[in-house]
């Protein structure tokens, strides 16, 4: 089939229904992508769980990372094949191929084997480069915001995969009774890429970018060396990365933190991913209207609350608290249940009160309930000497007890991260929302590379996650991580505002400055 014709729908007003149709087309096949590409989250929390291979969390942070690796570094050379060739061809033989290493995850039986077939399939991650490029070329300008939102709605296919593959192994394995029967699911996920890949072959209708053909390769990366490039990909490793990685990294968390099965923490996960996949739509129409750079000040705010509130982790600790000293050196004549006498060498006897513990923080039923919102702390104090000790001045008599509880509801919990997963997926849209407006003819490479960074963040964060609590034994240390990577992207953003201000509107930087409220 012939090339279709570039300036009848990309330079006009008017959208066809070929651009509708391959927008379709397009939105559907990343969906399947990224249900495969986050695949690993789930299977591997699964076979872990189920004791059926013996890794820790950091071996388990590089086999979440892995496929999103090699559909990171690939997502560039995808988004130059298809400015060069066009996304029929590139897309269609991208769901084919990957339908194979796909399969091959059904006959792993090692650490090795699974690192390699992960390698393979996490090419499905390209399919994002491919999509964008893609669905750009189809769409005027002015109307490529909402396009490339509605398209990164299939990110939503992370949440397909959280919701959907936790039930499929539970009836695959029979309720746990045959849990080999967990190699079936890649194999129904490669078939599912197969069809797809016939169905887009069969159906789609190709479409250059305007001189992509007549293009060098060094002319198509010469964008590369553009700093504002590489701040829209800092911008994606978190909104993008970000998300990947805790799409997959949450299930574990349910698991390991509140005690649920793996059904119901892809279901709690999938209230992260589900809405970050949908609402991309709607960010890609804010930017549209408000503009990219003001979007993404909203979304880095807050974010950098949400992490802040989910630093603090469960605790029920014992703390040194305030005690009761001796004002003077004595014998102790008398400890009661809250006052001890002291008898000084002169033979003036001293009394010092002191605070008994009086009930529990909490009690087992509030415990099990998890429903306390707020911390709770009680002190106390506890008599370290007995009648007839000797004490010298300044000597501990009683010696002080806090006990904080803090439960990190479950609730409270899952709602911070689904602001999260709303305000990355507005985020996602608004960066690439960037890209036609600085590149608009190399939206496949510029696209690629911001790509590339955001997938490399998908990569880095479970390893670092893993690392993380390895090393502090904490999994709130996760937020830790989010919370400095965002204030770096804010404070770049915040400084890149000021200089354009300071450059074109020197009394519009001087009135803000006097009036922030402004």
């Amino acid at each position: 089939m012939k090339n279709e014709p570039t300036s009848s729908v990309a330079d006009s007003r008017h959208i066809s229904a070929a651009a509708w149709w391959t927008l379709i087309l397009n939105t559907t096949a990343f969906t399947i992508c990224f249900a495969v590409w986050m695949m690993n989250g789930v299977l591997m929390t699964f076979l872990v769980d189920n004791g059926l291979y013996d890794w820790d969390p950091a071996a388990l942070g590089w086999l979440m990372g892995i496929p999103v690796l090699t559909g990171s570094i690939m997502r560039l050379p995808m988004g130059l094949l298809t400015d060069r060739f066009g996304g029929k061809w590139v897309f269609g033989l991208l769901l084919l191929g990957s339908a194979i290493p796909t399969y091959l995850v059904s006959v792993c039986d090692s650490f090795t084997e699974f690192f390699l077939a992960s390698l393979g399939f996490g090419m499905t991650g390209t399919g994002f480069a491919v999509g964008v490029a893609f669905t750009s070329v189809w769409f005027p300008r002015e109307r490529q915001g909402l396009a490339l939102g509605i398209f990164g709605a299939g990110n939503a296919g992370a949440a397909v995969t959280s919701l959907l593959a936790p039930v499929l192994l539970r009836w695959l394995t029979d309720g746990g009774e045959n849990l080999e029967g967990w190699r079936i699911l890649p194999r129904i996920y490669a078939a599912a890429l197969v069809l797809m890949g016939i169905a887009f072959l069969l159906c789609a209708r190709n479409r250059l970018a305007p001189g992509a053909g007549s293009k060098t390769l060094r002319q198509q990366l010469r964008p590369l060396v553009n700093l504002r490039v590489w701040r829209f990909g800092l911008y994606y490793f978190y909104v993008f990365g970000g998300f990947v990685a805790l799409a997959q990294w949450l299930i574990p968390y349910y698991v390991n933190v509140y005690a649920m099965s793996v059904v119901m923490a892809g279901l709690m996960a999938s209230i992260f991913s589900l809405p970050s996949g949908l609402i991309r739509a709607v960010g890609g129409w804010l930017s549209d209207l408000f503009g990219a750079r003001t979007v993404m000040y909203w979304v880095f705010g807050v974010s950098l609350v949400c992490f802040l509130l989910l630093l603090f982790p469960q605790m029920d600790i014992h703390s040194p608290g305030s005690g009761v000293m001796a004002r003077s050196a004595g014998t102790v004549v008398a400890v009661d249940s809250a006052r001890i006498v002291l008898r000084s060498k002169i033979g003036k006897e001293e009394v010092y009160p002191y605070q008994p513990k009086t009930g529990e923080l909490v009690t087992e039923q509030q415990r099990r309930s998890g429903w306390l919102i707020l911390p709770r702390s009680m002190t106390w104090q506890e008599p370290v000497i007995a009648v007839g000790d000797e004490v010298q001045k300044r000597q501990l008599l009683a010696r002080g007890v806090t006990h904080i509880f803090f439960q990190a509801n479950v609730w409270i919990f899952t709602a911070l991260v689904f602001v999260i997963g709303v305000v990355t997926g507005i985020g996602k849209a608004a960066v690439y929302r960037y890209i036609p407006d600085y590149f608009p003819t190399e939206v496949g490479v510029v696209g690629g590379i911001v790509g590339v960074l955001g997938g490399l963040g998908g990569f880095v964060c479970p390893i670092i996650f893993g690392y993380l609590l390895r090393g502090t034994g904490i999994w709130t240390s996760c937020w830790l991580f989010f919370l400095i990577l965002t204030a770096v992207c804010t404070l770049w953003l915040h400084l890149v505002v000021r200089s354009i201000l300071k450059q074109q509107s020197p009394e519009q930087l001087h009135r803000i400055e006097l009036h922030p409220e402004t």
